[in-house]
């Protein structure tokens, strides 16, 4: 029995062992704060908090990866609050978080190609309209974008197809190739009063995430 005991003990050890997480409290070996992760061969490095789906977060390569992150302090981690119906009526909901999705292209068409060579086609007929550098220009009705409009500006960078205000607000979507990755930013249409803070937060993101 003694003998019996002592093998079993030396086993939880071994195993305890090799499971023990191998990061230290400086962050030298491991930091659990982060993920590298690769999609379509383009490695970024996510903050583990940021991640929406518990499935998604391990290292490696994946398809995809959905995060979110608090606007506009761009925290990690910060996801809408749980409505219930006691609550529903005194606690409307307002969204303060951009969406981040990173999924390999496959070889699909280029958000540039897009802009360039698809959009142009749906576009209602007449001038863009413009306001502080930011121009708006509606999709047709009977297009495969009705019921949205473009946005594009210059400087900085901002391409974004909203929808329009109904029953729920109009939420925006703004995309953007690196290497073999697509990232498709989501936020309210209401943010575009301050779009420049807007395409700034999405140029700060791809910085913090993407080091190539």
């Amino acid at each position: 029995m003694l003998v019996s005991v002592a093998i079993g003990g030396a086993a939880i050890a071994a195993v305890t062992y090799l499971l023990w997480p191998t990061w230290t409290s400086g962050g030298s070996a491991i930091d659990p704060s982060r993920l590298p992760i690769s999609v379509g061969g383009t490695i970024f490095d996510v903050p583990t908090d940021s991640v929406r789906m518990k499935v998604q977060r391990h290292t490696g390569p994946q398809d995809r990866v959905d995060l979110s992150f608090a606007y506009p302090s761009l925290a990690p981690g910060e996801q809408p609050r749980h409505v219930t119906a006691d609550t529903v009526e005194s606690a409307p909901q307002t969204i303060q978080v951009v969406f981040l999705s990173i999924a390999a292209h496959n070889d699909a068409l280029a958000p540039e190609e897009r802009e360039r060579t698809i959009y142009p086609r749906y576009l209602a007929a007449g001038a863009a309209r413009g306001s502080d550098g930011l121009s708006l220009q509606p999709f047709r009705d009977n297009s495969p974008y009705a019921n949205e409009d473009l946005y594009v500006a210059a400087t900085p960078r901002l391409v974004a197809r909203c929808t329009r205000d109904g029953e729920t607000p109009g939420m925006c979507l703004s995309e953007r190739r690196i290497g073999g990755a697509d990232l498709t930013f989501r936020f309210p249409r209401s943010w575009l009063d301050d779009w420049r803070s807007v395409a700034t937060a999405m140029d700060r993101l791809v910085t913090q995430i993407h080091k190539g």
